[in-house]
């Protein structure tokens, strides 16, 4: 499935701590057991997504996802694909699941 043409996304790490956003897909370049891990993890379409705060070194990033307070790496952050509320974001389109 592709995301929506008119709905600005962006991704996990343009999140500020406070910042939530609604999952659209995770990128199709996250394969294997990460993507399955983030599956798990209630990462899936319509889950709506907290920062809750960076680490000291900005590398991994709490999240709260679903009640739960969830520590992803940056990379895989990158991975998740969101809308924000205000479509301030935008980037380009990339097949999301």
């Amino acid at each position: 499935e592709g995301e929506s043409a008119d709905a600005p996304v962006s991704t996990l790490v343009d999140l500020e701590p406070g910042e939530s956003a609604r999952v659209v897909g995770i990128s199709p370049r996250c394969k294997g057991a990460q993507r399955r891990r983030l599956l798990d993890l209630g990462v899936v379409r319509g889950t709506v997504i907290e920062a809750a705060f960076r680490s000291a070194g900005g590398d991994p990033i709490a999240y709260r996802i679903r009640g739960a307070l969830i520590a992803l790496r940056h990379e895989q952050a990158d991975w998740v694909r969101v809308e924000l509320p205000d479509g301030s974001v935008s980037v380009d389109s990339e097949e999301v699941a």
